[in-house]
């Protein structure tokens, strides 16, 4: 169905058909979440090939429940998914007034290449890092963090919010956003009984032993407890094994929702990177901010699903590279050297934020080193003359 990515227009195709499997596959794996919950609540029969019978008459019940509750968290998420985003990561929004220097240069990237001003968010935390989201190229939605503002300059912040505006553009952040939304709804309940089986529960009360009396049928719970109560023990034993098997079941399918997040493939991040020198024709500044980036990019306090959708995820690109969802930084320098020309200084000493130079006057703005020539080196001046060009203009009242 994937076909080999081996250019912007093939990546935005299979990011499209990603899309499309997300929507076809999550019914399947709500069916088996489903079908986990029957086998459960069928714990009362008196055979395990029973309470396979039972669970499966039972599932179309609660297959159509839980695709009630999922369809309803689904339409909330897709209404109200950057409301979450923001209330999750603490982002606030970003004005013309509020930050001048970001807003100008994220302004000037759009002008530059026809693209729709997405709308800008600003997390309050010292770690450097940035994604994008949103449903649609007219509707994005890039966020910063207060670090990465003020460690890069100019040059390297345009090319970060580049590869963010390229994100938007190939389909990434929409398909991050679905991506996140189905993985959502299957672990959140799941997540929720993790959290409550890791806390400890109160030491049990002596309490007088209940007066025995016959074993009824008309629960799972009086069969799971019926050779507690003169019943056989057998019956209880059995009820406590299909108990398991419906957990077992449900971790399966909450385990399976992680693989909604590995359709984010890694070579969006090498493309954003490639998309990114397109635009600012700019590779040196675009490996000078992935080194700053790398020293201080953690933000452990936000849920996977977040940082999947990361700028730089030290965790994501750790570990087997089948289950990772971040290229090491090492790996996109390399790339941006080899195709792009650019030029690696190496990890970055930690020194003062530098501050932006005043803009000089379009006469006298010196012109950008072009990269040496290699697939991804610029066609097109460099982006930092064109913003000589138009600060200049500006200044001058033009």
């Amino acid at each position: 169905m994937f076909t080999p990515a081996i250019g912007l227009s093939t990546h935005i195709w299979n990011n499209n058909a990603r899309a499309l499997l997300l929507l076809a596959g999550f019914p399947l794996l709500l069916a088996f979440m489903a079908f986990g919950v029957s086998v459960i609540f069928a714990a009362g029969s008196d055979s395990l090939f029973a309470a396979f019978a039972d669970a499966w008459r039972n599932l179309p019940w609660f297959f159509g429940l839980g695709l009630i509750l999922a369809s309803a968290w689904f339409a909330i998420a897709l209404a109200t998914h950057q409301r979450i985003m923001d209330w999750i990561t603490g982002a606030h929004p970003v004005t013309r007034e509020s930050d001048k220097r970001l807003w100008d240069l994220m302004e000037t990237l759009c002008i530059s290449r026809g693209e729709t001003m997405p709308r800008l968010g600003l997390i309050e935390t010292e770690a450097r890092n940035a994604f994008a989201s949103g449903l649609s190229r007219k509707h994005g939605v890039i966020t910063v963090t207060r670090g990465l503002v003020d460690a890069l300059d100019d040059r390297e912040l345009s090319a970060v919010l580049a590869h963010e505006l390229v994100h938007i553009r190939n389909g990434d952040a929409r398909l991050a956003v679905i991506a996140a939304i189905f993985s959502g709804i299957m672990t959140l309940g799941f997540g929720g009984g993790s959290r409550s089986a890791s806390t400890p529960a109160p030491p049990p009360r002596e309490e007088p032993p209940p007066p025995e009396e016959p074993a009824r049928s008309g629960g799972w719970w009086r069969w799971l407890f019926r050779g507690r109560r003169g019943g056989s023990s057998n019956s209880s034993g059995l009820a406590i094994v299909i108990i398991i098997i419906g957990i077992i079941i449900i971790i399966v399918a909450a385990t399976l929702s992680v693989a909604l997040r590995l359709a984010l493939s890694r070579n969006r991040e090498y493309l954003a990177d490639a998309g990114a020198v397109a635009i600012t024709g700019d590779a040196d500044a675009m490996i000078s901010a992935l080194r700053r980036i790398e020293a201080q990019s953690t933000m452990q306090s936000l849920p996977g699903q977040v940082q999947a959708m990361l700028l730089h995820s030290a965790s994501g690109a750790s570990g087997p590279s089948l289950w990772s969802t971040h290229p090491p930084i090492a790996d996109r320098i390399a790339v941006l050297v080899r195709f792009a020309g650019g030029r690696d200084p190496g990890p970055i000493a930690e020194v003062a934020p530098p501050e932006a130079p005043a803009a000089p006057a379009a006469s006298e703005a010196p012109r950008a080193e072009t990269p040496s020539a290699g697939p991804w080196a610029p066609t097109a001046s460099p982006l930092s003359e064109e913003l000589a060009r138009l600060r200049a203009r500006r200044d001058n009242g033009a």
